[in-house]
């Protein structure tokens, strides 16, 4: 069997789909990563990225399958899952392979992958839109870190652009080092240090970052958390459902939250 090698973008992963129909490859195991254990008998290919080809292929998906594949087969691709590129690599050949459409035959085993991954991080979507709470700087910059279990930021962008339209942000991705800035126009993709952040954002200045919290942030914060406290039925309490619909990794980005 084969055993392409690349580089975790989704041109390398377009590229290895190129790959295995230019040399007729289809028995083949797809990875991001160089150190993953193989078999005994696999042979190995580092399969560069090339936009060309890429190009090429998605474009092919275009005609063959649905919108809402291609968005499927985009979540499933922000995974990040070694299992997930397979999946997306499987999918690819088996559409490109038909003759009618089957990117809705759920009976194939990775069409149904490709789905199941992407409600996992479609999930994560709905879950970072909900829980990203912000923190003001002194310049009126917001202020958000965020550690998702997918790479949501590229779905996330359009949702906090049209509704914070009126002021500057920060969303910052501490596990993939890197954020999306917004600027009042556009969205930038962005690179810093995340520790320093994470510094300046828990005591309210860092040497090390010019960013520092508005005077007025702390006030705010117990305001939410006095708000939150209020509207609260304490006899209503039920922790075990409140945990199911708002998971303990997502307290660390709500300010009501923490102490």
């Amino acid at each position: 069997m084969a055993r392409y090698i690349f580089d975790g973008t989704m041109t390398g992963l377009l590229s290895c789909i190129f790959r295995a129909f230019q040399f007729k490859e289809f028995n083949v195991s797809v990875s991001s990563d160089p150190h993953a254990q193989s078999g005994l008998f696999d042979d190995s290919v580092d399969v560069p990225s090339n936009d060309e080809q890429a190009q090429r292929v998605w474009q092919g998906l275009k005609q063959k399958a649905s919108a809402g594949a291609l968005k499927r087969f985009y979540y499933s691709f922000l995974s990040e899952q070694d299992q997930a590129f397979q999946h997306c690599f499987n999918f690819a050949v088996y559409i490109f392979q038909s003759q009618r459409s089957v990117d809705q035959d759920y009976g194939h085993a990775d069409v149904l992958g490709v789905s199941q991954w992407a409600k996992q991080v479609g999930r994560e979507k709905h879950r970072m839109e909900a829980f990203v709470r912000f923190k003001k700087s002194k310049d009126g910059l917001f202020l958000s870190l965020i550690a998702p279990d997918f790479n949501v930021l590229p779905i996330i962008e359009g949702h906090f652009k049209r509704r914070y339209q009126d002021q500057r942000w920060l969303i910052y991705d501490e596990k993939r080092k890197y954020g999306l800035y917004y600027d009042l126009n556009e969205v930038h993709q962005v690179q810093m240090d995340a520790l320093a952040i994470d510094s300046q954002i828990t005591i309210g200045h860092s040497q090390d970052f010019s960013i520092e919290l508005d005077d007025d942030e702390a006030l705010y914060d117990q305001l939410w958390k006095d708000y939150f406290r209020s509207v609260n039925i304490e006899a209503r309490k039920n922790m075990k459902l409140h945990i199911q619909y708002v998971p303990k990794r997502y307290w660390r980005y709500m300010n009501e939250k923490t102490l």
